[in-house]
């Protein structure tokens, strides 16, 4: 590898001023379009209208930025827009349930509602996923105990996943148990960078002889989409009806020479307008799909079910490993929780919520006279007693 190849890639991760602004415009985008769709989430609202309003929002706030680009005198094209389409999962759904513009599937009062979505800025990925429930005051019952759970386990996610750390498998599980609430199994938190939504680098939610990983540290200047996903069931979700999956990510590592034309004259409009990251349906032809599918030059992502009856919850974000300690970039509120559960009474796990997210200079040196500025260097305070029923996220 030359110099100039050392240098490019040394830049591309958070060591690079232009890398940590694009992270944090893309996270700014998907922040203000997840906001946008819980304000448009209410009682018979079609739940493909609301995938299509997050979706058309971030290519648009994206579309507004970078737009004359030059490098050494010559415009350059930056790529930015949806990193990962808008998702809205209800109650025992899962996952990944985007529907095509046909389907008239709609939201009713107290739907537990999961919705997920990413923005990119040049291929700096922020993705993001929140649970609201469609009701007035307080969550109660099982939906507040397994938001809870969700929301316990990814304080924990963020206070552990920092440099020199590497399992944060066992603690989430733990506090999902304290929640009577269980991991989801096979969802995975990716390492993100540059035009990759699913890296090497992945942490478990659940330990499964199935699932093989490698064993990786955690490095600063590195990039997390940390997934957490909480059900009353057993936490081993199964696909029902493979013609729900709308959402597909090209594999770049395949080739096959496609038999029907229709077949690759979709693969080649995929091929420009989704080269990487994943799309829907809605935005190709899904009836010739099949053939790229079946001959695996298409991934797809499975809409995921639990048992009818129970509840399942899903908080994602994204944090930036900087020097400094973790940066969540993307979160929501929640609404009041009054869970059944607490963890007040387990002390490894009040343990891990009273850690830092920053970290602590080291040696002497003189104060400074800015309280606020002081402040922000200082370990994120934790409230242990409050990690049931806080109205908001970290």
């Amino acid at each position: 590898m030359s110099d100039d190849e050392v240098q490019e890639e040394k830049e591309l991760d958070l060591s690079s001023p232009d890398v940590v602004t694009k992270y944090k415009s893309a996270a700014e985008i998907v922040n203000k379009a997840l906001q946008l769709v819980i304000s448009e989430c209410k009682p018979k609202a079609k739940i493909v209208d609301l995938c299509e309003k997050g979706d058309s929002f971030i290519r648009e706030q994206a579309g507004n930025m970078y737009k004359n680009v030059k490098e050494k005198n010559v415009k350059k094209k930056i790529e930015r827009g949806v990193a990962f389409p808008t998702c809205i999962s209800v109650n025992n759904t899962v996952c990944h349930f985007s529907p095509l513009g046909s389907d008239e599937s709609v939201l009713e009062e107290n739907d537990v509602v999961k919705i997920d979505m990413g923005c990119h800025i040049d291929g700096f990925i922020a993705v993001v996923a929140h649970t609201h429930v469609l009701q007035e005051g307080p969550v109660t019952g099982r939906a507040a105990d397994v938001i809870a759970a969700a929301n316990t386990a990814q304080k924990v996610a963020l206070r552990l996943v920092r440099p020199g750390k590497k399992d944060v498998t066992e603690a989430i599980q733990k506090v999902a148990a304290a929640y009577d609430c269980k991991i989801v199994e096979g969802v995975l938190s990716h390492q993100l960078k540059q035009f990759v939504i699913d890296g090497n680098k992945v942490v478990l939610s659940v330990a499964s002889p199935d699932v093989r990983v490698d064993d990786a540290e955690f490095e600063e200047n590195e990039i997390y989409a940390i997934d957490i996903v909480t059900s009353t069931g057993e936490g081993k979700p199964r696909m029902l009806d493979e013609r729900q999956t709308t959402i597909y990510k090209r594999a770049v590592d395949k080739n096959y020479h496609l038999k029907m034309k229709s077949s690759r004259f979709i693969f080649s409009e995929i091929s420009q307008k989704f080269p990487i990251m994943p799309f829907s349906a809605r935005e190709a032809s899904s009836a010739w799909l099949v053939e790229c599918v079946n001959h695996d030059l298409l991934q797809p992502y499975p809409v995921l079910h639990e048992k009818p009856g129970d509840l399942v919850a899903h908080i994602k974000f994204t944090v930036l490993l900087m020097p400094n300690g973790s940066d969540r970039v993307t979160s929501h509120p929640l609404q009041e929780l009054q869970p059944n559960k607490t963890v007040d009474d387990d002390p490894e796990i009040k343990a891990w919520l009273a850690l830092g997210t920053k970290t602590k200079k080291k040696g002497g040196g003189k104060k400074k006279k800015n309280k606020k500025a002081d402040a922000k260097d200082e370990p994120e305070a934790m409230d242990t007693t409050g990690a049931d029923a806080t109205p908001a996220q970290e």
